[in-house]
């Protein structure tokens, strides 16, 4: 591809971006482009069309951005730069940490125009840093899981069977031998597979040891705006929305792809047919992990239209990405309570 075709490929793009219809080469010749004839324009995009950058819905219309054209569109930007947007923009951690991720995901939807996503830790590398758990009643006690990085769950568990209270502190006690210095990964794979499913502590305290291991594997998704997707038009065809919207409600499913993209540092774009879930396939996601001493702890990004807005949107969740790892850093200890 050569400057010319670049420079026409872009300057389509953004004209569809804007105006969401085909792209013509009069408008292209008229906007950007006057010392070029739209017969040359028109020569150029059949060569763009030809490569799979554009392509034709009708015979008679522009041209639309392809998948393609988008991933180099994106490929071709520079990495994002700090914002000059103002720090009291972006949310406050005063009110709490379950707070401050609702509200950075009601960020993320409100600066976007678009669906905000945030996956809440503990995350395969985070590291246990203690285990307790507190008698309440005969059948009840609160199980309290803290991470290396001072995120504190804490969960009421019932007791199948009841359990004196000394020995509900025993068990709590075997827990904290058993799963301090280890990820949280660790610990989920090795008592889903016990090495020896006789031992006392099995026995004794199986339906606690689930819950546990329940807690352990728990991700709470915050999603924030899911009705801004009827604000394009790409969602304006009501089965394309139905599908969507019932992958909103699937939490699971979207947390697992959130999941696989926290493998990778910095802003990731995905982009339609790279999704693997073909609810998702009109759609782009723009995630960037969030870390904690150089170790990802979640990750947070918006949902779209292929036609969006890139380098603002990018900007956006770079910058947001950036606050929830300063203000994690500054915080010592937090009660998280997931939902």
């Amino acid at each position: 591809m050569d400057a010319r075709h670049k420079d026409v490929l872009i300057a389509l793009i953004r004209e569809y971006v804007d105006s969401a219809e085909p792209v013509g080469s009069r408008a292209l010749s008229r906007r950007h482009f006057p010392g070029l004839s739209p017969a040359t324009i028109r020569n150029v995009m059949a060569d763009l069309e030809e490569m799979g950058y554009l392509a034709q819905p009708h015979t008679s219309a522009g041209r639309v951005p392809t998948d393609k054209a988008y991933r180099f569109y994106v490929d071709s930007f520079p990495p994002p730069q700090p914002s000059a947007r103002p720090a009291e923009s972006l949310p406050s951690r005063a009110s709490g940490i379950e707070r401050f991720m609702e509200r950075t995901s009601a960020h993320l939807s409100t600066s976007t125009r678009m669906t905000g996503l945030l996956l809440a830790p503990p995350l395969k590398h985070t590291k246990i840093a203690r285990v307790e758990l507190l008698p309440l009643e005969e059948d009840r006690a609160l199980a309290v899981l803290v991470t290396d990085s001072g995120w504190v769950t804490a969960r009421a568990i019932t007791l199948e069977p009841p359990l004196p209270a000394d020995e509900v502190r025993r068990i709590g006690r075997e827990l904290a031998r058993r799963f301090t210095g280890r990820t949280v990964q660790a610990v989920v794979d090795t008592e889903a597979s016990p090495a020896d499913p006789l031992e006392p502590l099995y026995t004794r305290s199986r339906a606690v040891m689930e819950q546990i291991v329940g807690l352990l594997r728990g991700r709470t998704l915050y999603v924030s705006g899911a009705m801004n997707m009827l604000d394009h038009r790409e969602f304006w065809d009501i089965e394309t929305t139905r599908h969507l919207l019932r992958t909103f409600e699937q939490k699971e499913r979207l947390a697992d792809l959130m999941t696989a993209l926290a493998e990778q540092e910095g802003v990731q774009v995905t982009i339609g047919e790279e999704n693997p879930y073909a609810e998702l396939r009109e759609c782009t996601l723009v995630t960037s992990a969030y870390m904690f001493r150089d170790q990802v702890l979640g990750i947070l990004g918006i949902v779209g239209p292929r036609r969006l807005p890139y380098p603002d949107v990018i900007s956006v969740v770079d910058e947001t990405a950036h606050h929830v790892s300063e203000a994690l850093s500054r915080a010592r200890q937090d009660l998280y309570l997931p939902s």
